[in-house]
């Protein structure tokens, strides 16, 4: 019976990386579980938009191309219509 120890083999394997994964999501859980209750969401939102906010005005500033900053200065590729035959 040369086949019956192969199988088996494998078999513990997998059997190992359910349970390591299953330990891993547990502790995944419990990380998460306990970072919710330390921290408020809300405030870490608030500084994230902050930073978005200036990040973005920065952005603006760097491409504007006119002294107004009017977006209509700034010109655009022309795309020609397709006509039906």
């Amino acid at each position: 019976m040369p086949g019956r120890g192969r199988s088996s083999f494998t078999k513990r394997q997998k059997e190992h990386t359910r349970q390591q994964k299953q330990r891993d999501k547990a502790e995944r859980r419990s990380q998460r579980k306990t970072e919710d209750t330390l921290g408020t969401p809300g405030d870490s939102s608030e500084l994230d938009l902050d930073e978005l906010q200036k990040h973005a005005a920065e952005q603006a500033a760097l491409f504007q191309m006119g002294d107004d900053g009017d977006i209509s200065s700034i010109p655009r590729e022309r795309v020609p219509e397709k006509t039906e035959p």
